[in-house]
């Protein structure tokens, strides 16, 4: 007769034994990449059997996008958060060789390379190691879109032009486009340089162009899926942390990712549809390149060139592995995509 009891008690005993991490990201809740990470944490809960509660903290409550890495490393704050490799680029170099691609894989494709890469390329996981964090889920965003004040028929229309991107990798490869690149710093001033004329567009990923309302400035839009970010988004643990865990929730997590990983492709291509309507209903005209016009995109600005003269001063800073990783994810980019 008291067997109904015996789950509820096991149940409470389990919340009270649970251990809590707590999580910090730059972003809102909502939107297509923290909605990923939310589920994420809902799947932790579910293979643990609820050993383990993520408190997550969003919209830079706890940490900004550019202080994240160190407010995880430190461990104090929070156990865990979304750390950008862009933003400590001295303590993650191998990491940038990410967005050295112009062009790659997107949804499913996309998923399958980033965890290939991971799966066979152990110096990526080596390199977080050494900075004291270890990565849980990987994750990218949407892919770049050139948001311009007037119709733009093709890429080739950027010769001559005043633009503004942030990337190193895609200044580089604006200025071999013909175009001008101009430090501005990211908000309203970029939207207020765009009303007045002082640059006529930006190259961004879409959903930050659409933040700061770029698309109503400069309403022609040229996009592709095939444009990708390469924008790793790394939802890391502190190491010790990581490390303190016991075998059956380290393995909680890693099969939470896999579950994880199973929908983000179709999630990323859904909400990049929605993302294009959205722009649409709000007066930008889009207009999506063809993989020919991407491809001869990337011919023309020379990708291979500057992906070697980085290579050559990471060696010449003595940076480890850095050619042999370069060379390993190059080969998974053509392999996927055929560029």
């Amino acid at each position: 007769m008291k067997l109904p009891f015996i789950f509820p008690i096991m149940l409470l005993i389990s919340t009270l034994q649970a251990q809590t991490l707590v999580f910090t990201d730059h972003e809102p809740l909502g939107n297509m990449r923290t909605h990923v990470t939310e589920r994420f944490f809902r799947l932790v809960e579910q293979e643990s059997q609820g050993r383990i509660r993520i408190d997550a903290h969003w919209n830079g409550e706890i940490s900004s996008s550019y202080d994240a890495y160190e407010t995880v490393h430190e461990g104090k704050k929070a156990n865990m958060a979304t750390v950008v490799p862009e933003y400590d680029s001295q303590r993650m170099p191998l990491h940038q060789l990410f967005k050295g691609f112009l062009a790659g894989p997107s949804g499913e494709a996309q998923v399958a390379l980033i965890r290939k890469a991971y799966k066979t390329i152990p110096e990526l996981t080596e390199e977080l190691h050494r900075a004291g964090i270890h990565p849980v889920l990987v994750a990218t965003g949407y892919p770049v879109g050139f948001y311009s004040r007037h119709p733009m028929a093709h890429l080739t229309a950027l010769r001559g032009q005043t633009w503004r991107t942030a990337s190193f990798w895609h200044i580089g490869y604006l200025e071999n486009a013909g175009a001008k690149n101009m430090r501005i710093p990211w908000g309203e001033q970029v939207t207020d340089s765009l009303k007045s004329g002082a640059i006529e567009g930006i190259m961004v990923n879409i959903d930050s162009g659409k933040d700061i309302n770029a698309h109503k400035a400069a309403p022609h839009l040229l996009v592709s899926q095939e444009l990708w970010l390469g924008h790793i988004y790394l939802v890391a643990m502190n190491l010790d942390r990581w490390k303190s865990l016991p075998e059956k929730d380290k393995r909680a997590f890693e099969r939470a990712a896999d579950k994880a990983y199973k929908s983000m492709g179709k999630t990323m291509d859904e909400s990049y549809g929605q993302m294009l309507r959205d722009l649409e209903s709000e007066g930008c005209t889009v207009r999506q390149l063809t993989h020919r016009e991407v491809s001869d995109f990337v011919t023309a600005v020379r990708q291979g060139e500057v992906q070697e003269k980085w290579v050559k001063e990471k060696e010449s800073e003595g940076v480890p592995h850095v050619r042999r990783v370069f060379e390993k994810l190059r080969a998974l980019v053509i392999e996927s995509a055929r560029f």
